[in-house]
């Protein structure tokens, strides 16, 4: 059986979006979920679609190459019923009379297919050289669009050129038939790619925990010493160091979490891994990260440590006196403060909170314990929402 070109178009396009589904499912599980099983395609150092899933590669403009996918084959199945979908009515009127402006369909596929293909080539080259690892399934719908790209083109009049032309004249026509929907569409597209790109790290676990890190201020500052709901059933109890840089990023997300989650409650351990006031270090990592747990405890002491522990990590003092110009800016009695972080009874709370971390096994920052389990390292808005809902 002679299959039509319409046909083999619409099993091709079915194959690509199959394949962008099962992309979609590797690259959540990559990324967002921890828990989950190497895909089928992990198959050896070279052959491992997880690895290319991790990497910035595989996110353009804030979206997962995978959805971009997903828009190129629903166009062209669009492409292929435009006749079919401009005879909708309701109440007689056309619904998508503007679908009338694509008059020459396959020339529009076989652009976006041979120009689709070409960025294939790119993705491959990149994966190759680049990342050093391939993707089977990537390389799937890279042929694929190839297919799409040759069977939409007629090359009995005018080949890819022709379509190319055809496709240009027809655009610069629809435009000014279908001026409005298309000015709409434009300015819809710009807000969500800005949203997507501004708005929306999470599209990648890099580009999230990334995000956080380059934040230069706290949107979801919460004042006062307590972090959450007093009696909310999930207790976070998170061991931080005012000098490390993933513990800067913790301080905001868990500043948002506490603000979208009414159950959490946020309970903070100074573990500083200086050796200045850390005996249990054999060399020193984050030096004056003590002298920052004291401000914040001086502050703690006046119902005031998250707004000083924010500063902290956004205004870092050199020394004393500008910490006590943090002190007067979010309204603490400065006498009473620098009273407090010369006190032995502050020296004495930091060593034993020290003490405590070592205890439960802790050797790094930051680290969370919630209900007993344990989670160190950099993570991702996502994952450390995940992680606190789980327990």
């Amino acid at each position: 059986m002679n299959l039509s070109k319409h046909q083999l178009l619409s099993i091709l396009t079915s194959l690509g979006i199959l394949c962008c589904i099962e992309l979609a499912i590797v690259y959540y599980n990559a990324n967002f979920n921890m828990y989950s099983e190497p895909s089928f395609c992990n198959m050896n150092e070279f052959v491992d679609c997880d690895s290319v899933a991790q990497t910035s590669k595989a996110v353009f403009l804030g979206i997962p190459l995978t959805y971009w996918g997903f828009l190129l084959y629903f166009f062209i199945l669009m492409l292929l019923n435009v006749e079919k979908l401009t005879k909708i009515k309701l109440k007689n009127h056309e619904i998508f009379w503007f679908l009338k402006v694509f008059k020459n369909p396959y020339s529009y596929i076989s652009t976006f297919g041979i120009i689709s293909f070409f960025i294939s080539v790119i993705l491959a080259i990149i994966s190759i050289f680049q990342i050093h690892k391939i993707c089977i399934l990537c390389f799937v719908t890279y042929f694929i669009n190839l297919g799409i790209g040759l069977i939409a083109t007629d090359f009995e009049n005018g080949g890819i050129k022709k379509s190319f032309k055809d496709s240009f004249y027809d655009f610069i026509s629809g435009i000014k038939e279908a001026t409005i929907p298309f000015l709409i569409a434009l300015v819809l597209g710009g807000i969500f790619l800005t949203y997507a790109t501004v708005e929306m790290p999470f599209a990648s676990r890099k580009q999230s925990i990334k995000h956080y890190m380059l934040m230069k201020h706290n949107p979801y500052k919460i004042s006062g010493n307590v972090l959450g709901n007093p009696n909310g059933k999930i207790k976070v109890h998170l061991y931080s160091d005012f000098k490390c840089p993933v513990c800067y990023s913790y301080n905001i997300m868990l500043h948002k979490l506490a603000k979208e989650n009414k159950e959490v409650l946020i309970i903070h351990h100074n573990f500083p891994l200086d050796k200045e006031c850390n005996p249990y270090l054999e060399k020193q990592m984050h030096k004056d990260a003590g002298r920052m747990a004291r401000y914040s405890i001086g502050a703690e002491n006046q119902g005031k440590y998250w707004d000083m522990a924010n500063e902290l990590y956004e205004n870092p003092p050199k020394n004393d006196d500008e910490a006590i110009k943090l002190a007067e800016k979010i309204g603490l009695d400065t006498e009473k403060f620098k009273e407090d972080i010369n006190s032995h009874k502050t020296y004495d709370r930091i060593r034993k909170e020290i003490d405590d971390a070592i205890a439960l096994g802790l050797d790094g920052t930051p680290n969370i314990i919630i209900n007993g389990n344990r989670y160190f390292g950099a993570k991702s808005y996502f994952e450390l929402k995940s992680i606190v809902l789980k327990n």
